[in-house]
């Protein structure tokens, strides 16, 4: 089974290749851009070798044969979950007494946006 993932113009297979050099600085820099995130040389040294190390494995992973395989939602067959339960919870007042603001039964919390 063949698939393919559209990025930057290149399919994931024709990317992933072990001839390939991985991203290149350039790219890295990018993307470290895109992800708001600041790197130093070292880091983007790290990083340049980690994805290379990433590619690698996806390239071997696209060796599998997976044509006969079923697709799968999860690794088991039964959830192994307890059952809920509904129950009497008569611990409200206290918890609510530790609140350091309360409006009304509410907990107040500061704006988050």
């Amino acid at each position: 089974m063949m698939f393919s993932i559209r990025a930057c113009g290149l399919t994931l297979r024709s990317r992933l290749c072990l001839m390939c050099p991985g991203m290149d600085r350039e790219e890295l820099y990018i993307t470290a851009h895109l992800a708001r995130l600041e790197l130093s040389e070292e880091e983007i040294d790290r990083f340049q070798a980690a994805v290379l190390q990433l590619l690698k494995y996806f390239d071997k992973m696209m060796e599998m044969d997976v044509e006969n395989l079923k697709p799968t939602t999860q690794l088991i067959e039964n959830n192994r979950l307890r059952e809920d339960v509904l129950s009497d919870y008569d611990m409200t007042d206290q918890l609510l007494q530790s609140a350091p603001e309360l409006e009304e039964r509410f907990v107040v919390i500061p704006n988050v946006l």
